[in-house]
């Protein structure tokens, strides 16, 4: 059997803040504001991945105020929603994701963060299609007020 999620984050930009995207730090001026890294990308993947085995969300298993989650690396979740979706007899299929983000450019960085997540997970790189697109400027994206990333993850049966 095959099982389909769709998962959506978005996190505002401050100042102060590093920026996390996909597991690895980008060079930027501001960063994500978040209980944790704020890495939109591996939230919105996890989301997908959790809604695929229906198994609600991050903020269920990774509540925003908890004191263990508090800056925690996303990388770390990412690997425990596998090892959740895993213990209910899942494997990943395949993740198709997309951030929303003016600045900075995304596309240099998008191998690395494949092979950064396939390493997290435990597949081929080929299983994670990440794409990177503006708003052409419009609504908060495009005043670079805050980053969204989308995703869908399918599932395979054990």
């Amino acid at each position: 059997m095959i099982r389909i999620g769709m998962g959506y984050d978005v996190h505002q930009l401050v100042e102060g803040r590093d920026l996390w995207m996909g597991g690895i730090k980008l060079e930027h001026s501001m960063g994500l504001l978040g209980h944790s890294d704020a890495d939109v990308l591996i939230h919105a993947i996890c989301d997908a991945i959790l809604g695929a085995a229906n198994m609600r969300d991050i903020g269920y298993h990774f509540p925003d105020t908890s004191a263990e989650t508090e800056g925690m690396d996303s990388k770390i979740i990412l690997k425990k929603t596998i090892e959740l979706v895993a213990a209910k007899g899942y494997r990943l299929g395949n993740i198709d994701a997309t951030i929303c983000a003016e600045k900075p450019k995304m596309n240099p960085h998008i191998p690395t963060m494949q092979r950064c997540m396939a390493e997290v997970i435990g597949c081929d790189p080929d299983q994670i299609s990440i794409k990177a697109t503006t708003t052409e400027k419009l609504g908060f994206t495009g005043r670079q007020e805050g980053i969204s990333a989308y995703a869908v993850a399918l599932l395979e049966t054990v």
